[in-house]
């Protein structure tokens, strides 16, 4: 039987229909605030740029904003998009934050630019042509944040000393790589990637060499979960994250919609196919629902923690969604 797996939380701080980023970021303050009273371990931050409906494109300002306003509940980003970033910025951010509450920050990178490729070329301006090694960006972070650095001539103050955990988020088999060859533990973004998570895993596992921070593999998936009181329920639900998804592969991007009735009135077969494809492993249903389908996740992938993201229009309803959610996880 699957006993004590930890269960955390990823926020891309959603902005609603008619609402605003300032109406994100207090919807994600009470959600995390809900989320230390239930157990939850991690409440992360996604970097996203250029997206409508994504308020989450400065996480480490996030993290501050939730850990001041929580008590132990572990914040995080999921993650810093470091190719965006030079490492000492990073390493400076972090410190200072792991500064302001010890023991309570992680920080997970991500080899990605979080964004399209103009912008891309808008954050990283000059250096966006410079070659970029994802492995060594993260070497420099580690020695930064080592307290034999104290004796080079860069420094980051502060943050040099500090145990800040480093997490390798990935939607391929090349983060998994890196990430066993670094003895990393290994998140991976199987809400929106699912066909390479499986394989992925299984290499990180396979190729993992034990490190000073991290002795055996320790993997994470990220999921969507949509709960509810009844199976209905939580399909009605669950029509705005599908609407979210069909704006990604239609390029027909808004806010986050409320659900509807029927999505046959919207998207076309093609592409409810390749939504349904992206979000293979969502979890929707009952409390009972979501327990059997989560049984079966957990056997088949022995995962080591879950992390959850719920794309929900209605706030109580989202609230009730990750309440439904640790219940569950409390009685596998």
């Amino acid at each position: 039987m699957i006993k004590n797996i930890p269960y955390s939380i990823l926020d891309l701080a959603t902005v609603l229909e008619g609402k605003t980023a300032a109406d994100s970021f207090h919807i994600s303050l009470q959600l995390a605030k809900q989320a230390e009273a239930e157990g939850y371990t991690r409440y992360w931050f996604a970097e996203h740029h250029n997206m409508a409906g994504v308020a989450s494109s400065a996480p480490a300002i996030l993290i501050g904003y939730i850990a001041a306003n929580t008590d132990k509940i572990r914040v995080g980003s999921g993650g810093i998009m470091l190719p965006n970033h030079a490492p000492l910025i990073v390493a400076e951010q972090f410190g200072t934050l792991a500064s302001l509450y010890p023991s309570r920050i992680d920080l997970g990178l991500g080899r990605a630019p979080g964004t399209d490729q103009l912008t891309a070329m808008e954050i990283r301006g000059a250096n966006f042509g410079a070659e970029h090694n994802f492995p060594k960006d993260i070497q420099k972070l580690q020695k930064f944040f080592s307290a034999e650095n104290s004796t080079t001539k860069v420094r980051a103050i502060p943050g040099e000393g500090l145990d800040i955990p480093i997490w390798i988020l990935g939607s391929s088999t090349d983060s998994a790589m890196v990430a066993a060859a670094m003895g990393l533990p290994y998140a991976f973004a199987s809400h929106f990637a699912p066909a390479q998570f499986i394989p992925a895993i299984n290499l990180y596992r396979q190729y993992f060499q034990p490190s000073a921070t991290l002795k055996e593999p320790y993997v994470m998936a990220c999921v969507n979960v949509i709960a509810a009181d009844t199976d209905a329920a939580a399909a009605k639900t669950a029509t705005s994250i599908q609407q979210l998804f069909l704006g990604i592969v239609s390029g027909r991007r808004k806010l986050l919609q409320p659900p509807v009735d029927d999505m046959k009135t919207i998207w076309t077969d093609a592409e409810a196919f390749q939504v349904q494809q992206m979000l293979a492993y969502s979890f929707v249903g009952s409390k009972e629902t979501i327990k059997n389908t989560m049984l079966l996740f957990m056997e088949k992938t022995n995962v080591n923690e879950v992390m959850a993201t719920s794309h929900i229009y209605d706030q109580e309803a989202r609230l009730q969604s990750y309440s439904i959610f640790a219940e569950v996880m409390k009685e596998l």
